[in-house]
């Protein structure tokens, strides 16, 4: 493998451990809350972040994703908590996913990362860049995240 590809890999894990830093002291009830001025809360964030690296990369190699495809329904862009229902993922059925998702990836990918395939609509058409619009996009929920639990922390002072 590359040193590149390697280096992707690694931020890969180092910011999927960072996120999980950021949620270790949520609760199931805390990770509901949608605070004043937010559509989401925390677990639609999660879950979002699950889906959105396995769906660019369904998008690009037409594969099946190792999540059902109701998570669009939940997580998917345009949506939000009032989606969700009895069968949506639980918080901590998300950080479980979360924690396995960059493991699977390297594992199934590592050596397919320069393939290419048709462009998608942002003109990514290898598996490499495909994880680097995803791992910044996670930065993106991150920092919502963050945002969601200061507020939620000041309603509740």
């Amino acid at each position: 493998m590359e040193r590149r590809h390697e280096v992707l890999f690694e931020q890969l894990h180092t910011y999927r451990r960072e996120l999980m830093k950021v949620v270790e002291d949520v609760s199931e009830d805390e990770a509901d809350i949608v605070p004043d001025g937010f559509n989401n809360n925390i677990r639609w964030n999660l879950g979002h972040v699950v889906l959105d690296q396995y769906l660019w990369i369904r998008v690009l190699t037409k594969e099946d994703m190792p999540v059902p495809m109701s998570f669009n329904q939940w997580f998917g862009y345009g949506t939000n908590p009032s989606h969700f229902t009895d069968e949506t993922p639980s918080l901590s059925e998300l950080i479980s996913l979360l924690q396995e998702q960059p493991r699977f990836i390297e594992q199934q990918y590592r050596d397919r990362l320069e393939e290419e395939y048709p462009p998608t609509d942002m003109g990514m058409h290898t598996l490499e860049q495909v994880l680097v619009r995803t791992i910044f996009h996670e930065g993106l929920h991150m920092g919502a995240i963050q945002a969601i639990k200061r507020q939620a922390a000041n309603r509740y002072r």
